[in-house]
């Protein structure tokens, strides 16, 4: 009661300097001095590592690819408790795994090669999955000729690229050559990781372009690639019915005329005329490459240029609002018609805060018709309300506090907290209201004697809510530490809101009051305060 008494003498100063801590960490939040990322990177108990090669390259290249990246593993777990920290590896060529999610769609291709070191659980180890990663990153070292090599040693939704730009532009050679450029931009900031262009030339290739000559003979381009087709992959013959399966024979050339570019250059074109006209007088031969994938948007060609952030050192967030700022508008200065939109996690990232934008605002103003309607005020509802917004300050603090960063799963709590911080502040401006009807008591010491009825509860209500979110909070496991930050907002920020419930709200109870007096010639006198 004495603090509160105090507080209530010094209610201007209490007020302000609540209101100065909410500023203070309003523009610790904005200027960045805590990091925010769309999902919370949770550390998996399987490490991850995928390598390409270039399209076409032999299987036995990928194989020393495959042993390289194993030794590598193997050397990481002995330096750090070998066996007794690793439950197996697994390795595989020609396919890669998809730990996040087991219905996606997984590459293939004898270029592509994969290993997957399974952990034991975190509490059984001393090195976390991300410090395995960049051990293991470090032993393998630079592989001449690998395309890219990926590392995931992250579960759930934040294991997806934090980076991802879509450029398009109407014009290939245009659009390869700006992602080409972004990709080497990326690479220049610290803690940027794994970027990759969007696209690789795929396998080689011999595009045929029918010459004049030949096209007077009646060939076409359709001509061409069905007589190459069926000389090389085979032509079908019949389909015969063998039981309850369907047999289909295909006629070709014999392997050993086959074999070699030379088989191709050989090549006689029959013409609809049932004449006959070598490869090189019928068509003009050029070396390409194929691609693997073409992606469109709106008539224009895409390619998503993404990359990976260290936690620790930098986030999505600040590359991204550079890549605004200066890169991107240079790129589209120096390539006339290039487009870009910000996809995958910033795209979601986007739409998730506009619905909570919505959903909370939709919140608050039920919370003020609830209380309105029986507190018979428009007033007392918002000094009850004003507890919300000091929520948050106990969110972002036990954030800092346990060592995380914001994320969307901290919004979700901090919009669950707005339904709950309201308690406590309700039950104590009811209990004035009460005393002032009931005891014909000023409102000074209405304020001073419902703190004091309602301090047991209020403190009860609070400690009991934040140690039944602590073993959430301090949970180790992979499957709790996606609600770990949910769990961070409720607890702390229903723990700091008791503080203002107790010394805030009846400071701003007495200053409406104040105000009343003003405005109806009375005010509050000090007699009336002493008593």
């Amino acid at each position: 009661t004495p603090v509160v008494k105090f507080c209530l003498r010094n209610r201007y100063l209490t007020v302000a300097g609540a209101f100065a801590l909410l500023i203070a960490v309003v523009g610790f939040v904005a200027g960045g001095r805590i990091d925010f990322t769309f999902m919370p990177h949770v550390e998996s108990d399987m490490v991850l590592a995928t390598a390409a090669l270039p399209y076409g390259s032999p299987v036995e290249l990928t194989r020393k690819v495959q042993k390289r990246l194993v030794d590598a593993a193997k050397e990481v777990l002995r330096e750090n408790g070998g066996e007794k920290i690793a439950e197996g590896i697994l390795s595989q060529v020609g396919n890669t795994f998809d730990v996040t999610h087991f219905l996606a769609k997984t590459q293939k291709g004898g270029h592509l090669t994969s290993v997957l070191v399974y952990l034991v659980p975190a509490d059984k180890r001393e090195i976390s999955s991300a410090e395995f990663e960049r051990q293991w990153r470090e032993k393998i070292g630079r592989i001449p000729g690998l395309e890219s090599l990926k590392f995931l040693s992250t579960a759930g939704p934040g294991a997806q690229a934090d980076i991802d730009v879509e450029l398009s532009h109407k014009d290939r050679k245009q659009l390869e050559a700006a992602a080409r450029e972004l990709a080497g931009i990326l690479e220049g900031f610290d803690g940027v990781t794994e970027v990759d262009k969007g696209f690789s030339p795929g396998k080689p290739q011999l595009n045929l372009k029918v010459r004049p000559e030949a096209s007077s003979l009646g060939l076409t381009s359709t001509d061409l690639g069905r007589q190459v087709r069926a000389a090389f992959f085979g032509a079908e013959a019949l389909r015969q019915q063998r039981g309850r399966n369907e047999v289909r024979v295909y006629v070709r050339y014999p392997k050993k005329e086959r074999r070699s570019e030379f088989d191709v250059e050989d090549f006689i074109f029959r013409t609809p005329g049932g004449g006959e006209i070598p490869l090189e007088e019928a068509a003009a031969v050029r070396r390409g490459r194929s691609y693997t994938t073409i992606q469109r948007a709106d008539g224009k060609r895409v390619l998503d240029v993404t990359a990976k952030v260290v936690p620790g050192v930098t986030t999505a967030d600040k590359v991204l609002a550079d890549l605004k700022k200066n890169a991107l508008p240079a790129l589209m200065r120096k390539y006339d018609g290039l487009g870009y939109s910000l996809e995958g996690q910033n795209r979601e990232e986007k739409e998730s805060i506009e619905s909570l934008k919505g959903g909370s605002i939709l919140a608050l103003l039920g919370i003020f018709a609830l209380l309105a309607i029986p507190f018979k005020s428009y007033v007392q509802p918002v000094i009850i309300m004003v507890s919300i917004p000091f929520g948050v300050v106990g969110a972002v603090l036990g954030h800092i506090l346990m060592g995380y960063d914001l994320s969307i799963i901290s919004a979700m709590g901090i919009v669950a907290l707005a339904g709950v911080v309201v308690n406590d502040s309700l039950v104590l401006v009811h209990a004035a209201n009460s005393f002032r009807d009931t005891g014909r008591l000023s409102p000074f010491e209405a304020v001073a004697r419902a703190g004091a009825r309602r301090f047991r509860p209020i403190i009860l209500t609070s400690l009991t809510t934040f140690f039944g979110l602590a073993p959430m909070i301090f949970e180790t496991s992979v499957q709790a530490r996606f609600l770990i930050p949910m769990a961070i907002s409720l607890g702390f920020g229903i723990l700091f809101s008791t503080f203002i419930a107790l010394l805030l709200v009846p400071s701003l109870y007495l200053m409406v009051e104040d105000l009343k007096a003003l405005f109806l010639d009375k005010k509050t006198g000090p007699e009336e305060e002493a008593s």
